[in-house]
This record gives C-alpha cells, structure tokens and sequence, in this order.
C-alpha cells in the first residue's frame, strides 16, 4: 500500500508566536503549583497568543487520559492521579492571574465512579469563592452517559456548561473513542433540562473526512438540544500516529458557516482556521449573553 502524502498547510493556518514576559510567568506559575494546561497537553496552536494575554485552559484530574480519540495529542494510559486539592490550586492560580473568565477542562476519567465531576464542581465552587466577579465555563466529558455524574457539575451552577461533539455523526466512531454522537447530544440537552438559564456550548472540528451537508445537519442536531454556543475550527494532525487531515477549509468557508450557524439561531458563533473550544472564551461569552438579552427584547 502506498503510504498517504500529507495535504501542505495553506497559507492561512499561522501560528501567532509570543513569547514574552506573561507566557513565561503563566508557564512558571502553572509548574510551581503543578497543574495542567489543556493548551500544553493538547498542543494547542494557540497557546503563545492566549498565554501572552493571560488567558489559559485548567486542565484537572492528572495528564492521562482514559481514552484514545484519534484527532487528540493528550497521552493516553491508566491513570494515577487523583487530588482533591485540584481545586483550590486552580483557585489560587486563576486569583493570582486576576482572570475575569475561568476555563476548566479535564481528561476522560472512565476509571473514577462520578468521571470526576465532584473535582469539576469543586473547582467551579473555589474560583467562585476567590473570584467572585469571575465567570467559570466547564468542558467537560461525557461522563459515559451517567446522569448523576453530570448533576453534580450543575449543581455547582457553571457559566458555561461546554461539551463538544468534535465531528458529524458518521465520523464520530472513527475519530472519538467510547464516546458516542447521540450520548452527547443527550448531555447537551439534560444540562439544559436541569439548569435551563445556563448557557450550553459544543464545538465542531473540520478536516476528517465530513461533507458540508453533514456539518449543517450537526448544526441542527446542536440547536434541536437548544445549544447555545458554537465554535468551529479546524483539525490539524498533531502525530504521524493521529489522523490525516482530509482537507483544509478556507477562511472563507469558515466565514460561510458562522452565518449559516447564526440563521439557526446560536446565540454566538465562533468559525475559523485557528479556532479552539476555549479560543477568546471570554469574548464569546460576553456576545451571546449580548445576542440573548437582544432576542428576549425582540420577543417582548
């Protein structure tokens, strides 16, 4: 079998390098107080730009992930780490950053009871504590279906309850591992149903392999959940052992999708090359509650 040639990247796919005194004092902090970063674990490309401007992803409940999902470059393995300190770490080092919106993300935890979402809202509920102005979004797992597990999360009332699809339906097997397209479209819509006031978010990633017709039908399948946040990207192959990159999309396609997502109705959607689920969170936040208090107005 002849082997696959890798698609060159286009000249639109940049990675912005900062390496200034912010992305040093952010990478400092973050080993003294041993945490991780889903900016470093996953190599995000964006991680000089968001770190200059004092802006990072927690990543809880250890480095290594339960599952292999074949687009991500966290490792995989059993994991062995498990502090119920976490939480307070995260608090004490989103004070010291002064951050005016908090991301919290983890690795799959399929080896825990509750997937780990007693360590999710105890986060939410210590950052809440130091940083009472501060919002705190959570991405979370899909807790293998449990029910439960997720209540626990929005209980501890989260700004953003963000968990992503990654992929169109037909995809989902081939490139997520355990995870399944439906459970997650199931997640979105219980969180929904059990804390209806909170903002709910996914995220789609392009280049393995769907058709447009596919990304529209899973534009739908988010809002028929009433998702309310959207960000597209695209899938670049982080390891020769990941997958291939089907295709690039242009900026302007990316462009074509906002506007078709904003036709169905999410209240914010971010769509570009170098989007990532947490890329200007912040911003996103402030533009859908902007869009809600806007269409309540219109339906007054």
């Amino acid at each position: 079998m002849s082997k696959k040639v890798k698609e060159p990247k286009p000249d639109w796919i940049r990675i912005k390098l900062t390496t200034g005194d912010n992305y040093q004092e952010i990478k400092d902090m973050m080993r003294s107080k041993t945490l991780h970063t889903v900016c470093e674990e996953a190599r995000c490309p964006n991680i000089y730009e968001c770190w200059a401007n004092r802006t990072a992803t927690f990543m809880i409940l250890g480095d290594i992930c339960t599952r292999a999902c074949r687009f991500c470059a966290v490792n995989t393995g059993l994991p062995t780490e498990l502090d119920l300190q976490e939480p307070e770490r995260v608090a004490e080092a989103a004070e010291q950053m002064n951050l005016r919106h908090c991301v919290i993300t983890s690795v799959a935890r399929d080896d825990l009871s509750d997937g780990g979402a007693s360590i999710f809202a105890g986060s939410v509920k210590a950052v809440r504590s130091r940083l009472p102005l501060c919002s705190v979004e959570v991405l979370i797992p899909d807790f293998m279906g449990d029910e439960a597990s997720l209540k626990i999360v929005m209980d501890s009332k989260p700004d953003i309850l963000n968990h992503n699809i990654e992929t169109v339906e037909r995809l989902s097997d081939k490139v997520r591992a355990k995870a399944k397209y439906r459970r997650s479209l199931e997640l979105l819509q219980r969180a929904k149903a059990m804390q209806p006031e909170i903002p709910t978010k996914s995220s789609i990633m392009l280049g393995v392999g769907e058709e447009w017709n596919e990304i529209l039908q899973a534009m739908d399948d988010l809002r028929a959940v009433d998702c309310n946040i959207l960000t597209i990207g695209q899938y670049l192959q982080p390891s020769d052992k990941h997958l291939y990159v089907e295709k690039y999309y242009t900026p302007e396609q990316f462009a074509q999708l906002k506007e078709e997502g904003l036709k169905r109705g999410f209240s914010h959607v971010e769509s570009g090359p170098m989007v990532r689920s947490s890329y200007h969170a912040h911003e996103q936040v402030k533009s859908a509650a902007g869009r809600q208090v806007e269409s309540r107005i219109t339906q007054a």
